[in-house]
């Protein structure tokens, strides 16, 4: 798992009510492909692959939110993803059941950037 200790660093010193959950979060992105790498984009957790994949929205505090910053073009089989807007798509995980319910769907969308970054090059 490719973590990044500026992340891990900011990660400690931010008291979230959900900060088990964001973790197990962070971890199934991380772990979906060693090339995804993290940095601290906007004040928050952002995870990369040849370009800026997602990023938390820190300010929820009953559940984990990751905006996908260009969601519209990650195909959502799965119905991971909401939103309507011209890029951005939202993920949204209440609880480590609900994490461990959409796990699959989280990685397969992961992939699917990939997929669709490795085909622009």
């Amino acid at each position: 798992m490719n973590t990044n200790p500026e992340v891990d660093q900011f990660l400690k010193d931010k008291n979230h009510p959900m900060m088990d959950e964001i973790q197990s979060v962070r971890k199934i992105i991380l772990e979906a492909d060693p090339n995804i790498t993290e940095a601290i984009k906007w004040k928050s957790p952002t995870f990369i692959y040849k370009g800026n994949i997602a990023s938390f929205f820190m300010n929820a505090k009953k559940f984990v939110s990751l905006m996908f910053h260009k969601g519209a073009l990650i195909q959502n089989t799965h119905g991971l993803l909401d939103g309507d807007g011209k890029e951005a798509r939202v993920a949204r995980f209440t609880d480590m059941d609900d994490i461990t319910e959409k796990k699959e769907a989280l990685v397969s969308i992961i992939k699917d950037w990939i997929r669709l970054m490795d085909s622009k090059t």
